[in-house]
C-alpha cells in the first residue's frame, strides 16, 4: 500500500495537502477500503523522504474530517467507505451549442463512474486562477478548455496556472498548448491545419465559385490562426479570396461562397441570410454558405447548413476514455467539411 501513496516534491501544493488528496483518491477509487490501515508515520515519511510531522499533520486533518481513525499502538485506519467514483472537474471557458455535444458525449462514456462538476470562467484569466486556487487539491482530473485572449501576458499567466495542476491529472480539451511543459493529456483541434484540410475536402466545389469570402469578426478568438490556413489554401490552389468584417448588400454577390468563422446562429449568419433574401439570391444555388463548428441545429436551418468543424462528439468520447483508461496521450480530433444544401 505504501507504494500507492505519492507526492511531488517540486509542486507548489503543500506536501500535507498532496497526502490528503492522494488518500482521498485511493479511498474513492477503492484501493483503500474501510478498515484498511494506512502506512505508519515513520514508514511513509521514510519512503517519501518527507518529515514525520508533515505526515502526522495530514493524518490528523483526515481524522478530524472522519476519513481516518486511530487506535493506540496500531496507527491510523480508514473509517469511511469510498464511492468508487472518479472526481472530475470540467473548467470550461464558456458553454455553446457545440460544447453541449462534447459534454453529452463525455457524460455518456463516463456514466456513473465519475462525479463531475462544471465551472465556467468566461475566458477570464483572473476567474480561472481563482477557481484553481479553490479546487487544486480536490479532484482526480481537471479537464480544461484553455481558451483565453491571445495577449502574451495573459497566455503566460495561463501557462503558469495550468502548470500548477499535476500532469497526470491535467487534460486539455479543444486546444493544445504546445509550449506548456510536462507529460499531460490533450484532445484538441489544430486550427490552422484543420481548416486547410477541411477546405481541401471541398476544393472542387469551391473552385466552381468566383470567390471565397471569409467573414471574421473580432469575437472569433482564433480567427488569426484559421485565416492563416485559409490564405495558404487559397494561394496554393489559385482561389480568389477576400477577408471581410461586415456584411452589406454590396458585399454579397452571385456565384461567391461565404465562410463565417463565428459560431453558427451569430448575427453575421442572420445578416447574410437577410441580405441574400433581399437581393433574391437562393442560398446553395446563387451563393454558397459555410459556417464554422457543427451543431445539431445545422441539420435544420436553411434545409441543412454546410459546416467546417472538428468532431466534438469524438472529442468528448476520447477525453472520457482516456480518464477511464488512465492513459496520457495527446490526440488531434478529426476535422471535416459537412456538406448540406447551402454549399
Amino acid at each position: 500500500m505504501i507504494s500507492k501513496i505519492e507526492v511531488n516534491l517540486e509542486s507548489n501544493i503543500p506536501i500535507y495537502k498532496q497526502l490528503i488528496n492522494n488518500i482521498h483518491h485511493l479511498i474513492d477509487t477503492g484501493v483503500l477500503k474501510k478498515g484498511d490501515f494506512v502506512p505508519s508515520l515513520n514508514d511513509l515519511s521514510t519512503k517519501l523522504q518527507i518529515s514525520k510531522e508533515t505526515v502526522k499533520k495530514a493524518y490528523i486533518i483526515l481524522r478530524d474530517n472522519e476519513v481516518l481513525e486511530s487506535t493506540q499502538g496500531k496507527g491510523y485506519f480508514v473509517s469511511k467507505e469510498g464511492n468508487g467514483r472518479i472526481k472530475v472537474l470540467l473548467l470550461l471557458d464558456k458553454l455553446s451549442t457545440y460544447k453541449h455535444v462534447l459534454l453529452n458525449s463525455f457524460y455518456r462514456v463516463m456514466g456513473n463512474k465519475a462525479e463531475i462538476n462544471i465551472r465556467l470562467f468566461n475566458q477570464d484569466i483572473e476567474v480561472f486562477e481563482h477557481f484553481l486556487d479553490q479546487v487544486l487539491d480536490s479532484y482526480d482530473y481537471y479537464v480544461i478548455t484553455p481558451h483565453f485572449p491571445l495577449d502574451s501576458v495573459i497566455q503566460t499567466r495561463a501557462i503558469n496556472a495550468l502548470g500548477r495542476v499535476p500532469n497526470r491529472k491535467l487534460l486539455l480539451l479543444d486546444r493544445n498548448i504546445f509550449n506548456l511543459p510536462g507529460n499531460f493529456s490533450a484532445v484538441y483541434q489544430d486550427y490552422e491545419n484543420d481548416i486547410y484540410d477541411g477546405l481541401f475536402q471541398g476544393l472542387k466545389e469551391i473552385k466552381s465559385f468566383n470567390k471565397l469570402n471569409i467573414i471574421a469578426m473580432p469575437s472569433s478568438l482564433y480567427a488569426s490562426f484559421i485565416i492563416k490556413g485559409i490564405i495558404k489554401f487559397c494561394v496554393n490552389y489559385g482561389i480568389d479570396y477576400e477577408i471581410i468584417s461586415n456584411i452589406s448588400s454590396n458585399r454579397i454577390q452571385k456565384n461567391e461562397v461565404y465562410l463565417i468563422l463565428n459560431s453558427q446562429m451569430d448575427h453575421e449568419l442572420i445578416n447574410l441570410i437577410r441580405v441574400a433574401k433581399q437581393k433574391g439570391y437562393e442560398i446553395g444555388r446563387d451563393i454558397g454558405l459555410i459556417s464554422y463548428n457543427e451543431s445539431p441545429i445545422n441539420e435544420i436551418i436553411l434545409n441543412g447548413l454546410s459546416v467546417l468543424s472538428t468532431d466534438f462528439e469524438q472529442m468528448g468520447r476520447i477525453a472520457a476514455e482516456m480518464i477511464l483508461e488512465k492513459s496520457i496521450k495527446k490526440i488531434k480530433c478529426d476535422f471535416k467539411l459537412i456538406r448540406r444544401s447551402t454549399f
